[in-house]
């Protein structure tokens, strides 16, 4: 397929885990992607990997350093894009974090650091992405561009051990409606996703903290007990989810603005 093929996408957090899987899937179907992450040197190995994939698929690929906290960073990644494709299309904003602590232990730097990241890295990049597609003006299709969320389970329901996460998920979710009323008039569509127990480097991560505050006693506790509740039976692969954002980036979802997609096996019936 090539649902895709021709536009031009960044994707943050895309050095690892969801982030990287988005990216691939989007270059196999014959996007031009740019791999950005705070570390960007692991950006560059991803996109120097995907070099063969892109060529074979007639697509390009790039990548750049970002902190999606930072504007000007921000702006500098959006730039570096256009220069190497001439226009942004879809702009992922999945760069997200989270640092698992027991609710009555829950630190202001703790808020402070998940929110800043996954609630304003991700209005920083919907803003600074709307305002290039403004610049840009529609494509052949009259589209503007697409603007994709990564919400999560997590923005449906709250948690004991990851309060700030959950919330910073909500917020995810409000500036999604948010920015969908207003871009609308722009020929801008803002969608987003919502994964749920997906086997990455970041859920090895939080296995690890749950340990670490007493919310488990061993390895892979934490996700056996969150994907106790899965109707599908298993825990998420990234290459569960890329269908679906491949789907949001191309011109099949093109009527849709404002909604998220819940892709968790059915732990979260809503």
């Amino acid at each position: 397929m090539a649902r895709v093929a021709g536009r031009s996408c960044i994707v943050t957090g895309a050095a690892q885990g969801i982030g990287r899987a988005i990216g691939e899937a989007l270059l196999d179907e014959g996007a031009n992607v740019c791999f950005a992450d705070i570390n960007g040197a692991k950006a560059g190995e991803v996109a120097d990997a995907n070099a063969e994939r892109a060529a074979t698929a007639g697509a390009r690929v790039t990548h750049a350093a970002v902190d999606v906290t930072q504007r000007d960073q921000v702006r500098a990644m959006i730039a570096h894009t256009v220069e190497r494709f001439g226009r942004l299309d879809v702009k992922f904003n999945n760069a997200g974090v989270n640092k698992p602590m027991n609710f009555l232990d829950v630190t202001e730097d703790n808020w402070n650091f998940v929110m800043g990241v996954n609630g304003l890295g991700c209005m920083i990049g919907m803003q600074e992405a709307a305002r290039q597609m403004i610049e840009q003006g529609p494509d052949g299709s009259g589209m503007a561009g697409k603007i994709i969320n990564t919400a999560s389970i997590a923005s449906r329901q709250g948690f004991d051990n990851v309060a700030p996460y959950c919330a910073s998920k909500w917020a995810v979710v409000s500036l999604t409606q948010s920015g969908a009323r207003d871009l609308a008039k722009h020929g801008i569509t803002v969608t987003g996703f919502a994964p749920g127990v997906v086997a990455t480097e970041m859920w090895e991560q939080v296995d690890q903290d749950l340990m670490n505050i007493g919310a488990a006693d061993r390895p892979g506790q934490a996700m056996e007990e969150f994907s106790a509740e899965i109707l599908k039976g298993r825990v998420a692969t990234p290459a569960d989810v890329t269908g679906t954002t491949s789907f949001l980036a191309a011109r099949d979802s093109d009527y849709m603005t404002g909604q998220i997609v819940m892709i968790d096996g059915g732990m979260t019936l809503v």
